[in-house]
């Protein structure tokens, strides 16, 4: 099947293409466009420590990686849409939630509950595709799904930023809310069910905790999977402290959105290359080359920032994290896929597991990194080359195990 099956769509290729788009980005804007709200939200709900307003940011991870794990063997059992409309409440309650929060403990609930819904859209945007396309079709669907995608991380701050201009914090829940209920319509009326009733099977936990096994014990997919919460720790503590990074040590203020738009195209910008790049060195020259790069450019700049007491020019913070974040982008590009590679004969749930503790690892990082801010760049440019340096190590050593198991064989 390398085209959709018309029986099966209501929708023409470029409306669910953008309507797809649409359902991958509810993570993007739920993280995004809440970053220049930050210092508001903290002071309002009686924050002390600037740093812990950073937990608004990773609280979402928490639910993000409890969703990816369930949502895609419950759709295989119920039928995709059910399982999105489950998630769709979910995000919508816990919006509502988090916009009547009078005290920081429950916001952060409702953040949790947030990421536990929008984990469902997320997660299952990748097997409505896969119901109705394969092969080189598919791949040019996630393609352009993810050129729309891109676009998300570069407007959402604007969007934010622009909502505080017209009134409280609080109606950038209400925005999502609104986005939710349009999107959710949307799928329901224009998108019928992707998954025949003929190809559901029952879940089951036995297998579920069976496949972990096996993806715990094989090198390739454990290693790379370590690796990805490793490098995605080091930047979900950047995406935690941007906001104090370029408006209390840069006192960029209201342009904050603007160079967060920057950086966020230089990861976009990798994403699109990587394309071509991989299919000339392949996924293991460039994720080698990529954690290497960042590891000696953040012990070079960390020489920077500690000639400039932690805080140089802002044209050079700039350089190092655009360098810097286009190499991650890569990673995003490539590490995912070599640990799915072995796991092709149990690729839906495999898929779910992955991300799962991929994610898992990269939350307590995360933490650790944007509570490390102490006013200047010192912790989270060392936090970065660490956390490459880590990963490039344990790949080679996922790989060389590997070999071993298999001259062993």
């Amino acid at each position: 099947m390398s085209q959709a099956n018309p029986s099966q769509r209501h929708m023409g290729f470029g409306e669910f293409v953008i309507l797809m788009a649409w359902m991958i980005s509810i993570v993007a804007m739920s993280i995004d466009a809440m970053l220049p709200a930050l210092p508001a939200m903290g002071h309002d709900l009686g924050v002390v420590n600037g740093n812990d307003t950073q937990l608004i940011i990773s609280s979402l991870f928490i639910g993000l990686a409890t969703g990816t794990l369930i949502y895609g063997p419950l759709s295989d059992s119920w039928g995709r849409k059910p399982v999105v409309y489950i998630g769709f409440i979910v995000f919508i309650g816990a919006s509502l939630m988090a916009y009547l929060a009078t005290d920081f403990n429950t916001l952060l609930i409702a953040r949790v509950l947030q990421g536990l819904g929008a984990a469902a859209p997320r997660i299952l945007t990748i097997a409505l595709v896969r119901d109705q396309y394969e092969g080189v079709k598919m791949a040019r669907v996630m393609s352009l799904i993810m050129t729309i995608f891109i676009l998300v991380p570069v407007v959402a701050p604007s969007i934010g930023q622009l909502i505080l201009l017209l009134g409280s914090w609080r109606l950038i829940f209400a925005v999502y809310i609104a986005i939710a209920v349009l999107v959710c319509l949307w799928f329901a009326i224009r998108l019928p069910e992707t998954l025949a009733v003929e190809n559901r099977h029952p879940m089951s936990l036995p297998l579920m905790l069976k496949h972990t096994v096996e993806i715990l014990r094989h090198p390739i997919a454990l290693s790379y999977t370590v690796a990805t919460g490793l490098f995605t720790g080091a930047f979900l503590g950047y995406l935690s402290s941007s906001q104090q990074i370029f408006q209390d040590i840069y006192q960029l203020g209201e342009q904050f959105p603007l160079y967060f738009a920057v950086l966020a195209i230089s990861v976009g910008l990798a994403s699109l290359t990587n394309a071509k790049l991989v299919m000339r060195f392949g996924m293991k020259v460039l994720s080698h080359g990529a954690m290497l790069f960042i590891t000696l450019l953040s012990l070079c700049f960390f020489g920077v920032c500690l000639w400039f007491n932690g805080i140089p020019p802002l044209w050079m913070a700039m350089v190092y994290f655009l360098f810097s974040f286009f190499a991650i982008g890569l990673l995003f590009g490539n590490v995912n896929a070599i640990a799915m590679q072995p796991l092709g004969h149990i690729a839906g749930i495999g898929a779910g597991i992955v991300g799962s503790v991929g994610t898992y690892i990269s939350i307590p990082i995360g933490i650790g990194v944007g509570q490390s801010f102490d006013g200047t760049l010192t912790a989270f440019v060392a936090s970065l080359g660490i956390c490459c340096l880590a990963a490039l190590l344990i790949v080679r050593w996922g790989e060389s195990r590997h070999l071993s198991v298999a001259e062993a064989v």
